[in-house]
């Protein structure tokens, strides 16, 4: 069975996310979305927000599982049996920080490569940063980029602040 990892803050998920999820589960027999805490980028959601924002449109996958993520991506990955961890880029600007990712998790564990899928040309802007952004002054242009649990979620975040 050919497994991958897809880790990421998902601080929140977007359509963009999802789009890249669909894409791995066509191409492994299971793929773990692993949800990491990331507390250099202050996410807005805990990591059990995440996870519960994420549940619903993991479970639309019938090889997809859902967990956290602790640690190093690659121990995370060669304690389960992932051949590879998946990565999104959107854009040149992605290349940067995901190649240098990707080498340094080869020179730490060799057995797991990175592979660098892209979502759909409809989410090549879109991302969690941006779209707290927007949401912070106007969330009724969000439902496009983000599922609706993630939308009202969002809204009760920015109305509380």
């Amino acid at each position: 069975m050919k497994l991958a990892i897809y880790p990421g803050t998902f601080d929140p998920v977007t359509h963009g996310h999802l789009d890249i999820l669909r894409r791995a589960c066509r191409l492994f027999d299971e793929v773990v979305v692993a949800v990491a805490p990331n507390a250099a980028k202050a996410p807005l959601f805990s990591v059990e927000e995440r996870l519960a924002l994420l549940k619903p449109h993991v479970k639309t996958f019938a090889n997809a599982k859902l967990v956290r993520l602790d640690g190093l991506t690659v121990d995370f990955a060669k304690k389960h049996g992932a051949i590879a961890l998946i990565r999104g880029l959107r854009a040149v600007s992605d290349f940067e920080f995901e190649f240098q990712m990707a080498q340094m998790n080869r020179h730490l564990e060799g057995s797991v490569e990175t592979i660098f899928l892209m979502p759909n040309q409809t989410f090549f802007y879109t991302s969690s940063q941006i779209v707290k952004q927007v949401c912070r002054v106007d969330s009724s242009r969000l439902s496009q980029f983000v599922p609706e649990n993630v939308l009202q979620a969002l809204r009760k975040k920015f109305s509380k602040k």
